[in-house]
């Protein structure tokens, strides 16, 4: 039976790092057509990394302003609900898998708080902080743990090549469900198509999913 998953899980990993290779070397009529229209200038033009980390900066800053009352309650809610440190850092790759404490509130599954924390994405509010000392961005791929991406090959590495997101086509996209190498897929296609109006959307999308809630689990 493991010997079986372990073939599929192999096989998954190849078909992932195929079709990574196909989007990098824009080979296939698809991946040839988009690249042509790109250099046509389609209307979608990538943004620069100083731009990039200047809208990160701008909107978290401002996120920060506005959502200072909510993460004071929640700060709150999370210190008179059980004991314990309010903040827990979490071990992340960063840019070029550096490594770097990503925060989130301390969520304990049997107060009333801590679930709704966690149901609605607010525990990981602090990351704000993050991306405004430069560690993460408001959009980009899975912050994947440290020690995924030490022994990372293919795909799963060119996640590094830019800051983690607080959000991202994974969070939007069913992450729970979805096996590493198909998030991986998203990511690195997500890096080939990103456009300043592409982030926007996904910003967008990410508050609905939020307001819905999500199942037990997630990062």
């Amino acid at each position: 039976m493991h010997r079986s998953d372990d073939r599929q899980r192999r096989r998954r990993s190849r078909a992932a790092d195929e079709r990574m290779a196909d989007k990098r070397r824009g080979t296939g009529d698809r991946g040839r057509r988009e690249h042509r229209s790109r250099g046509r200038g389609g209307g979608r033009g990538c943004v620069s990394a100083p731009a990039k980390r200047a809208v990160d900066l701008l909107g978290a800053a401002l996120l920060l302003l506005l959502l200072s009352p909510a993460l004071l309650t929640a700060a709150a809610a999370v210190a008179a609900g059980s004991r314990g440190p309010v903040l827990v850092p979490r071990v992340r790759a960063g840019l070029a898998g550096r490594p770097f404490a990503m925060l989130a509130f301390r969520t304990d599954p049997a107060t009333r708080s801590g679930r709704f924390l966690r149901r609605h994405r607010l525990d990981h509010l602090p990351e704000l902080a993050n991306v405004v000392r430069g560690e993460m961005s408001l959009v980009g791929p899975y912050p994947i743990p440290l020690e995924r991406a030490w022994s990372a090959t293919g795909p799963e590495r060119a996640r590094t090549a830019v800051r983690p997101g607080m959000t991202g086509p994974w969070q939007i996209g069913g992450r729970s469900e979805l096996p590493w190498e198909e998030m991986a897929v998203l990511d690195l296609h997500y890096l080939e198509e990103h456009w300043l109006g592409l982030d926007l959307a996904i910003l967008a999308r990410t508050v609905p999913v939020a307001l819905r809630g999500r199942p037990a689990g997630g990062r």
